[in-house]
Parts: C-alpha cells; sequence; structure tokens
C-alpha cells in the first residue's frame, strides 16, 4: 500500500508541470540549478569565440537615461560576425530559418504553413535532441522528475514556446519564441526581443538603430549580456537585454530551464563562476495539456 502511494504521488507530480509553480519550486534546488547551468555553459561548443564576433558598444548611459531616444552611437553594434562559420551549423540555420515566419505587430494573427511548422520542430530537433547539451538539459529535468521521457518533453518544448496565444484583440498573434527570439511591436514600442542573431540580422538588413547600451556583463569571452537601447523599424526599445555570442541552443535551454524550474520567478544561473540571473514570465491568460502555461517573456536581467 505504501508503494502504491507513493507511486501515485510521483505521478500527481510529473503530471502538474510548471503549471504548479510553487510545486516546482521545490523539486530542484538553487544550488542545482546553478550546478546544471555551469553544466550547460561548459558544453555550449557553438557559442561564438572572439574571432567569429566583434562588437562595438560604444557609448555607455545611465539607466536613468534609456528613455530619451537619443542615438548616441553613429556607428553599428555588430562590427563583424563570420557568417559562413557560425550560421552555417545546425542550430544556428534552424533558428534564421524561423525569425522571418511573423507578424511582428501583435493583433495580427500568426497562421503557419505545413513547412513552417516543420521548422519548428526542426530548431527543437536541432537544438534539444541533436546537441549534447539539449540531452543534458533533458537528463536533468528527468532525474528530477519534471519529464518521464522524451516524447513528453518535445511536447512540452513545443506547447510552451510555439503554442499562440493573444497579447492584442482576440486573435491568436504571439507565442512564447515569437516575444523572445524574433520580437514584436505593441503599442507603439519594442516588446520582448532578446536575441543577438536577430539583432544582427536586421541591422545588416538597415533595419535596426542600435543608440547605446546601459549595462555590460563581467565576461571577457562569449556569451556576455548587454542591456541596450535601439530602434527597430522606427519603434523604440528602453532596454533590451540579450546574451550575446551564445548558441541558440543555450538560450534555448537556460531560459527553459529557469521557465521549468522557477516560473514567473528571478532564477539565479551561473556562467564560467559569474552569476547571471534570469527573469521569466507565465502567461496566466490560457493554457494548454493539464493547466500548464505557455512562456510569456524571459530574459537576463541588467541592473
Amino acid at each position: 500500500m505504501r508503494n502504491l502511494l507513493l507511486l501515485l504521488f510521483t505521478f500527481t507530480l510529473i503530471s502538474q508541470g510548471h503549471g504548479n509553480c510553487s510545486e516546482s519550486s521545490t523539486r530542484a534546488s538553487d544550488s542545482e540549478i546553478v550546478d546544471v547551468s555551469e553544466v550547460l555553459y561548459s558544453l555550449d561548443s557553438n557559442k561564438a569565440s572572439v574571432s567569429e564576433l566583434v562588437i562595438d558598444p560604444q557609448t555607455l548611459i545611465n539607466h536613468s537615461d534609456t528613455g530619451n531616444k537619443n542615438d548616441l552611437s553613429p556607428l553599428p553594434l555588430f562590427v563583424y560576425v563570420d557568417e559562413a562559420s557560425l550560421f552555417s551549423r545546425p542550430t544556428y540555420a534552424a533558428l534564421i530559418a524561423l525569425l522571418d515566419n511573423y507578424e511582428k505587430k501583435t493583433g495580427v494573427s500568426e497562421n503557419f504553413s505545413s513547412s513552417q511548422v516543420q521548422e519548428q520542430e526542426n530548431f527543437l530537433k536541432e537544438t534539444m535532441k541533436n546537441t549534447e547539451l539539449g540531452r543534458e538539459l533533458f537528463s536533468f529535468f528527468y532525474t528530477k522528475g519534471y519529464y518521464t521521457s522524451w516524447e513528453e518533453f518535445l511536447y512540452d518544448l513545443r506547447m510552451m514556446w510555439f503554442g499562440l496565444y493573444s497579447r492584442s484583440s482576440g486573435s491568436l498573434d504571439s507565442s512564447g519564441f515569437e516575444h523572445i527570439f524574433a520580437g514584436e511591436i505593441k503599442n507603439g514600442k519594442v516588446s520582448g526581443f532578446h536575441n543577438w542573431v536577430r539583432f544582427y540580422l536586421l541591422e545588416k538588413l538597415g533595419l535596426m538603430n542600435y543608440y547605446s547600451y546601459s549595462y555590460d556583463g563581467p565576461w571577457t569571452s562569449y556569451p556576455d549580456v548587454l542591456g541596450t537601447q535601439f530602434m527597430w523599424d522606427g519603434y523604440y526599445k528602453q532596454i533590451g537585454s540579450a546574451l550575446i555570442g551564445s548558441s541558440p541552443e543555450l538560450d534555448l535551454a537556460l531560459y527553459t530551464l529557469c521557465y521549468v524550474t522557477r516560473p514567473g520567478k528571478h532564477c539565479r544561473l551561473s556562467l564560467g563562476g559569474k552569476g547571471l540571473t534570469i527573469q521569466t514570465y507565465t502567461w496566466d491568460k490560457t493554457t494548454y495539456g493539464d493547466g500548464r502555461k505557455y512562456i510569456a517573456s524571459a530574459y537576463p536581467v541588467v541592473p
């Protein structure tokens, strides 16, 4: 009888998932999350090297001045990106293939073709299933009882990141992936937008005007963290924080790690012995599956 009760209790924990914030926070300790973040960092074999990526942050401003909309940096943020080396890698190629699938303004419904849905599947396969980093993340979740199989893990990734919900006018106009990796325009401002590859590609096209930075992390190699100010196609972002030089799989893994274990909270990590805090937000208006919540946002916290 005791074994049966224990089995039922374990099944209940697994089935609740990250929809239950308080329960999710009890399975993995703060120190375990820090430890696994260091492991993920060490496994990021696709991060940019200093010879593959060169940036020029230029003008540092005070946090109190980020709302002034002054273009204080005449040159682009990205001086050089070795596209031949980086963007030919499967995880980068899978990310880039997704970025033109979205309507940037909220209130406009998202509609995906079968090939675009396949691009979503391919992104998850390349970043999570086909990298040692992604397999390590699953192993951690599996050991701690968050997921019982790869199939369950991949299904939940698909839903939490690509499942659609409405940020405006009741239309299915947004997802966690669009908000965080691609960025959105809501109420005349840039919303989300926390990915360096997206920033670089738009800057290259002349659609991104880099203004200044208000924070540069303590890392002397990549990935680093920047808090930036910029204008995207005529819309301003007061503080847009992002990991710089990280691989797509590291971004996805760290945000997923924090969202699953510390949903809607500050999540303390460590990269190369230096602390990093990730803030995640849950989408509380609609759910999927057995009451699980979509990811609303995730980004590095900057002072």
